[in-house]
């Protein structure tokens, strides 16, 4: 999973998601992923941000609290 995060001067956070066939075949684990990464992003103050988040194969196979360790480590990594 990839996030970018460029800053925009006191903006509110924005959030972009693409989460393709290729991540994950079946709609109920796109559907998964979107619906864990929004509640992540709800949750964190993330303040003049513009993240966008892009599926990486064998994204499907993390479990839901895998997947918000994966994006609170991109989040220290990214956005410092």
């Amino acid at each position: 999973m990839l996030v970018v995060a460029p800053t925009t001067v006191d903006a509110p956070a924005r959030l972009g998601l693409a989460i393709s066939k290729k991540c994950a075949k079946r709609a109920v684990d796109r559907n998964r992923i979107k619906r864990v990464t929004r509640e992540w992003f709800r949750t964190n103050d993330l303040r003049g941000m513009d993240v966008v988040v892009t599926g990486k194969r064998g994204l499907a196979e993390l479990s839901a609290s895998g997947l918000r360790a994966s994006l609170d480590d991109l989040q220290r990594r990214k956005l410092g």
